[in-house]
């Protein structure tokens, strides 16, 4: 039994074979920490396309809803810009949380 298992373990193509998995699991460009490593990282990304997503979406619906009111387009400009005329100080109001009140 142990003269087989030295048999195959002298064996050229199984020492190769072993050189080869040891090779590639801890000391190539792409060893198995790597993989875990960029596995986690891609894990993170896509959830951060997903807020970003939402996000987007929420862009959108307020620039549409400015865009289409000359009102609120000055409005949002002297809000989240400060933008102000000559001669004139603009005070932004809020609330407890911190955001706008609405006039």
């Amino acid at each position: 039994m142990l003269t087989k298992i030295l048999r195959v373990v002298k064996n050229f193509y199984f020492a190769t074979g072993v050189g080869l998995l040891t090779w590639m699991l801890f000391f190539d460009a792409n060893d198995i920490i790597s993989q875990i490593r960029n596995s986690l990282k891609l894990g993170d990304l896509e959830t951060d396309l997903v807020y970003y997503d939402e996000k987007i979406k929420e862009v959108e619906i307020q620039r549409q809803s400015i865009l289409g009111n000359p009102r609120l387009q000055e409005k949002y400009a002297r809000e989240n810009y400060l933008m102000k005329k000559p001669n004139e100080d603009v005070y932004v109001l809020v609330n407890e949380k911190n955001e706008p009140i609405e006039k």
